[in-house]
């Protein structure tokens, strides 16, 4: 990530934040595409087929109560998807070389992230006054930049959002879930939900190929139907078509969600671990974990058109 006060930083914005695409690929997406794409396979004894056909009427209820579920939740985060342009917010990013707290604020139709901390102190003097020029000078240029410059910029924007939506809607097909309890997380009573990937499933782009060789738990609060939080880890190495890379076992991430209105709710946390061969030889691990908070309604700069 740059803190150069660029538009944008080419990292994962999980959709429920998924608006800090930008210039860049989404990094949900981004972080998605390093997972594995493999189908999970499962043999099953003589004795677990008699049991299955014993508890199939069981089962068939449990499968639909839980198709039921993520199908509300995906209509869910597919209305928070669209609200997210409505909002401002704060973000503070961790890793291994500290910390950066961004505001991140709609400037004429697309996010702009200022450096306001570092290591938890905010910026003063030269460095603050430093920040605030760029931010102003992106102001100046958004308002003045040609139709067709806006017109690129707007579009690419749009177009990793819409990855973004067509990835969490490829989940209610590229998984199969199995409602396995309730309890209460994070002051919400849940539906525990575990995802593994769907025997047969034909990914529909690179993006949802990924989808094919992860598995995790999805913790949806039973009153709205949205992601309190979710978790996804690779289960078994990988090979990236197209890149020289492997992903492996020991990469995970998660997603925790809050509501910032009455019906719309967006990222509060975001935590990921990688570990990966580059040019299939070299170990490369990374990790970073990132909060997301203040989200009040967007003071988009006026435009000039």
């Amino acid at each position: 990530m740059k803190n150069d006060g660029s538009d944008f930083r080419g990292k994962f914005r999980p959709s429920m934040d998924w608006r800090r695409s930008g210039y860049d690929r989404s990094r949900f997406v981004a972080r998605l595409e390093a997972l594995v794409r493999t189908v999970l396979v499962s043999l099953l004894s003589p004795l677990c087929v008699m049991s299955a056909i014993l508890l199939w009427p069981h089962s068939t209820t449990a499968q639909e109560k839980a198709a039921s579920i993520i199908q509300h939740s995906a209509e869910a985060n597919d209305r928070d998807l669209a609200a997210v342009p409505q909002f401002d917010n704060s973000e503070r990013d961790r890793n291994k070389d500290g910390d950066k707290t961004y505001e991140v604020t709609m400037v004429d139709g697309t996010p702009y992230e200022r450096l306001v901390a570092l290591n938890g102190q905010s910026l003063s003097g030269a460095k603050l006054k430093e920040e605030q020029e760029k931010y102003q000078k992106t102001v100046a240029e958004r308002q003045h930049e040609s139709a067709e410059k806006r017109l690129q910029r707007i579009a690419k924007y749009q177009a990793d959002r819409k990855r973004d939506q067509t990835l969490i809607q490829q989940m209610t097909t590229a998984f199969d879930f199995r409602l396995i309890g309730t309890r209460s997380l994070n002051g919400y009573q849940v539906y525990v939900l575990r995802a593994t990937p769907r025997r047969g499933y034909k990914p529909i782009n690179r993006d949802s190929e990924v989808l094919t060789g992860m598995e995790g738990t999805m913790w949806i609060d039973q009153k709205t139907f949205q992601w309190v939080k979710v978790e996804a880890h690779v289960i078994h190495p990988v090979r990236i078509e197209g890149f020289l890379a492997e992903v492996e076992p020991g990469t995970r991430f998660e997603v925790e969600k809050r509501p910032v209105t009455s019906n719309i709710w967006l990222a509060s946390h975001y935590s990921m671990k990688s570990n990966a061969k580059v040019m299939l030889l070299f170990p490369h691990k990374g990790e970073e974990d990132d909060s997301y908070f203040n989200y009040h309604n967007s003071s988009d700069a006026p435009s000039a058109r």
